[in-house]
């Protein structure tokens, strides 16, 4: 490379490094038209020949002041009221009908008012950008170095840009359909939006009393609380262990070197996987009701009095142990399928050297097989065991949380936290306390799975085997 090329070159590079300076440090070593920025978006690109750039930034600081001044400053005024002008029912004699007036609604007015502070935090990101992009092109201009044209600035979104270009499209789905229905859930949890009171058309905030009433073991909501969270962590605990030490035992057996067929052994507990779940499981809650095929052939067969039946769905602890039961043949063969795999991937050296030591196949299975495997299937662990919280799918189709112990419980013997909450917000209409018991679910999954991985060998000890 020539002289010329070789100062282009240091010239881009060091106009490349300038787009990692910051705010403060361009209000604070920027010259007027940058600092002006900060408060007319735009003109500083604008002066240092970035017309559309500049125009652009402007127009989006128009765009803000006028949906702030149309609406924006309402929305936040009333955010903090959620409103107060009940509706009204009017007796109209000319028409002799009723007619209603508006009124306020506390829900749309939380959901304008969250939606409002998300539209400002997004200004806030693009107002940082205007001052930072004003300070780059002001210091390219002082020192020389070219300032990008529009149709530059075009071009990188295809090359050193290209993740922006990429992100924005993701980012604002995020937003949309995730971030902002996340924050309008947990601040609900901090109003008395429910069916108590009739609050579901005005209602206000209420700070932390929702969290009492569900911490507070004497109430109604309270235990049942407790009691949902208790068998969750239960459910939660064998639905994953005794699906992942089956599978396992299964994939083991298969994978032996002295068994026959293989493919199809393998093919014998992976076809159920071809039939939808909820269909299996219907099916499965079919059969095991009082007048269903498994009592019905029991009695056919003598084992059970002709008038009697197994309690499947209606004894706590039967329902309880029958769910575990169903999920084990529900989610084995998936388990196989992943460990196999695994299995298939330990180094064969290592059962040689066990082998030439001495070492019989159990002391092989917990020295060598057990810890790689639970090694390499932590995360996956982790993960399932965050699902069986989850699991509407199973608790809901088989048993949909019965039987009901405690008339005066919102829920059953089986209910799982989500099939409570569902209960709470669909048939309940106690969107508040879903609203809680959501926010609860993602702070004790959330914790558990980070301090359980964080202590694993799979992160301690990264590139142990």
């Amino acid at each position: 490379m020539t002289s010329t090329q070789l100062s282009i070159h240091a010239a881009r590079v060091q106009r490349d490094r300038l787009g990692s300076l910051g705010v403060v440090q361009a209000l604070r070593d920027g010259g007027v038209e940058t600092k002006a920025s900060a408060f007319v978006m735009g003109l500083g690109n604008i002066v240092h020949r970035q017309a559309v750039k500049g125009v652009l930034f402007l127009a989006a600081e128009i765009a803000y002041i006028i949906f702030m001044v149309r609406s924006g400053f309402h929305n936040l005024a009333m955010l903090v009221s959620l409103g107060s002008v009940q509706q009204e029912e009017i007796w109209n004699e000319e028409l002799q009908v009723y007619l209603y007036t508006k009124g306020d609604q506390s829900i749309l007015l939380l959901l304008y008012g969250v939606a409002t502070i998300l539209v400002t935090i997004v200004m806030f990101w693009i107002w940082r950008g205007t001052v930072k992009s004003a300070f780059k092109a002001e210091l390219c201009d002082k020192n020389g170095w070219p300032v990008n044209t529009f149709s530059q600035d075009l071009h990188g979104l295809l090359d050193e840009n290209l993740y922006r270009l990429l992100m924005t499209p993701s980012m604002f789905f995020i937003g949309v359909l995730t971030i902002l229905p996340l924050i309008f859930m947990i601040c609900m949890a901090f109003t008395n939006y429910s069916k108590i009171g009739d609050h579901l058309v005005l209602f206000d905030w209420v700070g932390l009393e929702n969290f009492a009433t569900l911490f507070d073991g004497g109430s109604v909501l309270g235990g049942t609380f407790w009691s949902v969270l208790a068998w969750t962590l239960v459910w939660a605990f064998f639905a994953t262990f005794t699906n992942y030490f089956a599978g396992m035992v299964l994939a083991i057996v298969i994978n032996r070197k002295d068994t026959k067929i293989k493919g199809f052994w393998r093919f014998c507990f992976v076809i159920s996987c071809a039939v939808p779940m909820f269909v299996s499981l219907l099916i499965m809650r079919t059969m095991l009701q009082p007048e269903g095929a498994v009592n019905v052939l029991l009695r056919n067969m003598g084992l059970i009095a002709s008038d009697a039946s197994l309690p499947f769905f209606t004894n706590a602890t039967w329902a309880r142990v029958t769910v575990i039961i169903i999920n084990i043949w529900v989610g084995v063969p998936y388990t196989l399928l992943q460990l196999t795999g695994v299995l298939q991937n330990i180094p064969g050296d290592l059962y040689e050297a066990a082998d030439l030591d001495g070492a019989n196949k159990v002391q092989q299975f917990f020295k060598i097989t057990l810890p790689y495997m639970l090694y390499v299937t932590t995360p996956y662990l982790i993960a399932t065991f965050t699902g069986n919280v989850n699991n509407f799918n199973v608790i809901y189709l088989l048993s949909e949380g019965q039987p009901v112990v405690d008339l005066s419980s919102t829920a059953g013997a089986t209910d799982l936290l989500v099939t409570w909450l569902y209960k709470l917000t669909i048939d309940k209409q106690y969107y508040n306390i879903g609203a809680v018991v959501g926010i609860l679910t993602f702070i004790i999954l959330a914790i558990g799975s980070l301090l359980t991985y964080r202590n694993s060998k799979s992160y301690k000890e990264e590139g142990g085997f």
